[in-house]
């Protein structure tokens, strides 16, 4: 790996990782856009190595958010039961979806959301 794609990795990481632990985005917001505009990588692939780097994200940040008591286990574990069951089925549609069909899904829920939130940071 190139001297400039590995430091170009790793400032996505440390950017994702901050936006995670302070957002709860698990970093996809981050390294999605980032890897397809800054490294060259098809949407699938951002998509799908941004999951697996999540995981490694999540569970540091889980421990130190547990430690100081931010965690609600009940909402959690009901979550993460339906998160998984249709994470596995969403991986299997990704394959079928255009590069640009998912660019776009994502490019919607983020202006949908982001705008929800403004919206509601103002009141």
């Amino acid at each position: 790996m190139p001297l400039v794609t590995l430091l170009t990795a790793l400032a996505i990481g440390v950017l994702s990782g901050v936006v995670a632990a302070l957002c709860g985005v698990g970093g996809g917001v981050v390294m999605v856009p980032a890897f397809v505009s800054l490294l060259g990588l098809p949407q699938k692939v951002a998509v799908a190595t941004s999951l697996a780097i999540i995981i490694p994200t999540a569970l540091t940040a889980t421990i130190q958010n547990a430690r100081n008591d931010l965690v609600d286990w009940k909402f959690a574990a009901v979550t993460s039961i339906s998160a998984a069951t249709f994470a596995y089925f969403g991986a299997g549609w990704l394959k079928n979806m255009s590069n640009e069909r998912l660019t776009q899904i994502f490019g919607v829920i983020l202006i949908v959301f982001g705008v929800r939130m403004l919206l509601q940071g103002r009141s």
